[in-house]
């Protein structure tokens, strides 16, 4: 389990390139079997990936979390990215076919993955926060996701937006999670930017060429910095920054949001005079 700890906006704004990625940048989220954990102290939000090759993968509690099983204080989302594969949830069985997406209530005692396929593994990428009540797990086809279309061509931004975890969907306790997925030829996402202060988010980019980059921009309004991403790789966002982003080629992202309240549209906007 990597651990991150909160950092200060005052303390932000005099970090250099190699410690903006050291506090923020999550890589090598998928190893050949192996699940991939990174815990962020910002609300407690572990972010995971799990690429089963030729063995099922089961997750385990660790000393971080201070529990007997991993889900017994926690809820989790998870979106396949990669090829055919299961989910195995106590007595239950989910097939997930690539961006067939779940929700896991808190309780569950077993959670393991397995990939139909070892030519091309199954991908699950998670977001797991902590829960004060169960939820009915839930299995969601992007088929089942409530879009909002957003942008427009003229500013590169069109685009649709998929909530998978998300009051509109299934209940959760405050996860939030979702899948966005550019229009061909439009490159920026989630411009003109917002903050939301009320939550913090992950954010997960991937579908991306291995000679292309996103520039994913943070920090506070009138101190931007920005970290170049690569494909399947992911930012912590902290609640006092903007997150947007922009790529070199055509790519897609998740993104998980942990916090006080679930209200997709509770953001302030900024300005596009006011960013520096």
């Amino acid at each position: 389990m990597d651990i991150r700890y909160a950092s200060h906006p005052s303390d932000a704004k005099h970090y250099d390139t190699k410690t903006m990625r050291e506090q923020f940048l999550i890589k090598n989220l998928f190893t050949e079997d192996n699940i991939a954990m990174t815990y962020s102290h910002i609300d407690r939000i572990i972010t995971a990936g799990a690429m089963p090759v030729n063995e099922i993968l089961e997750m385990t509690a660790s000393k971080e979390l201070g529990v007997t099983y991993f889900l017994e204080r926690r809820e989790m989302g998870l979106i396949n990215i990669g090829g055919p594969g299961k989910v195995y949830l106590d007595e239950e069985v989910f097939d997930m076919a690539s961006r067939d997406g779940l929700y896991i209530g808190m309780g569950t005692k077993k959670v393991a993955f397995e990939s139909l396929d070892p030519t091309n593994p199954a991908k699950f990428y998670i977001n797991s926060a902590p829960a004060h009540q169960s939820y009915k797990t839930v299995k969601i086809e992007i088929e089942k996701a409530s879009p909002s279309k957003l942008g427009e061509a003229a500013k590169s931004n069109e685009r649709t937006i998929y909530k998978y975890v998300h009051p509109d969907v299934c209940q959760s306790c405050q996860l939030l999670m979702g899948l966005t997925m550019l229009e061909p030829n439009n490159m920026w996402n989630t411009m003109p930017c917002h903050t939301h202060d009320r939550r913090m988010e992950v954010y997960f980019y991937f579908d991306m060429k291995e000679e292309d980059v996103v520039f994913h921009l943070m920090g506070e309004v009138d101190e931007t910095r920005h970290l170049v991403m690569r494909n399947e790789e992911a930012v912590i966002s902290p609640s006092w920054s903007i997150h947007s982003g922009v790529g070199t080629g055509s790519y897609t992202f998740i993104w998980g949001m942990v916090g006080e309240n679930q209200t997709f549209d509770d953001m302030d906007h900024i300005s596009m005079r006011d960013l520096k």
